[in-house]
């Protein structure tokens, strides 16, 4: 099988804004597969939601992580980017959790240099740990994959834009890509002309977020094709994913509490179809290989 970090870093390295949307569970994962995307990381703000129902402040531990990150990366061919918040600890735990996304076959993983308990990119009242300390779990994290001998792609994050400034995220750019990242993501940066500004000054590939493509929330929308002329290298739409599920599953239940019949007749509309969603799940395989090792179960379903 092709290895799927090679796979990534190729497509990062065209710096044509690859869009890679975030999702929160392997269903979701491999929907994004289905719509035909080259990779999808894991929303941290997703995960958190769909896994506690809790907001992105640093609630899930490191175990629920890489479980559902093992469960992803299972569920889908395409190079999958992991998202361990800021590393579970300082540069020896951030070494251990990347030899752990290696050995699972985890494409890329993602780490920011916020104080721990994090929060949301977008959200009010960052804190970021001193340069040189998140620059020490890089540096770690690259001698993890060096002594493995595989490769996985290092996404240095800095949220030192809301608190410190576009010039102290740049610094810290070209830090982090010195000491060992292969991609920096500025996150929530608000601006076209500090978005161009990063892409002509941050020394190797660039990751910018979207938040989502509809809202935008601090970050200006900007068309992909753009993105791709500035030569980012990959474009996060991480949370899409979550707050689709929460909007699908708020509009059917509240219908459905509202119908005076206690259904909804003929609003097909509202989900799949149980046929086309079981195939989707892989259900015929499992009916496949029930016949052939399971003939007298089989016979009976049939």
């Amino acid at each position: 099988m092709t290895d799927r970090a090679s796979v990534l870093r190729s497509a990062l390295e065209r710096r044509q804004a690859l869009v890679v949307p975030g999702c929160h569970d392997a269903l979701s994962a491999r929907i994004i597969e289905a719509a035909g995307f080259e990779a999808t990381q894991i929303s941290g703000f997703g995960l958190a939601g769909s896994l506690l129902a809790k907001p992105d402040v640093g609630l899930v531990d490191m175990k629920e992580i890489l479980d559902i990150t093992g469960h992803i990366v299972r569920a889908v061919k395409i190079p999958v980017m992991a998202d361990i918040d800021t590393g579970g600890g300082n540069a020896i735990n951030a070494a251990a959790v990347t030899e752990r996304l290696i050995e699972m076959g985890v494409a890329g993983v993602n780490i920011e240099d916020q104080v721990f308990p994090k929060r949301c990119g977008h959200m009010e009242g960052k804190q970021v740990i001193p340069a040189e300390e998140m620059a020490g779990k890089i540096r770690a994290m690259a001698g993890a994959r060096k002594r493995l001998g595989r490769d996985i792609v290092i996404n240095a994050r800095t949220d030192a834009y809301a608190p410190l400034g576009i010039d102290e995220a740049i610094r810290r750019a070209n830090l982090y890509l010195e000491s060992g990242a292969d991609m920096a993501f500025i996150d929530g940066i608000g601006t076209r002309g500090d978005i161009a500004r990063a892409a002509a000054e941050v020394r190797g590939l660039l990751s910018v977020n979207l938040m989502d493509a509809v809202t935008g929330v601090k970050t200006e929308l900007i068309p992909i094709p753009e993105l791709a002329a500035l030569g980012v290298a990959r474009v996060s739409i991480p949370v899409a994913s979550i707050m689709v599920m929460h909007k699908a599953l708020t509009d059917f239940f509240t219908a459905l509490r509202g119908s005076p019949s206690g259904i909804l007749p003929g609003e097909t509309h509202r989900l799949t179809g149980f046929k086309d969603y079981t195939a989707f799940v892989g259900l015929p395989e499992y009916r496949a290989m029930e016949r052939e090792y399971l003939p007298a179960l089989a016979g009976a379903r049939s």
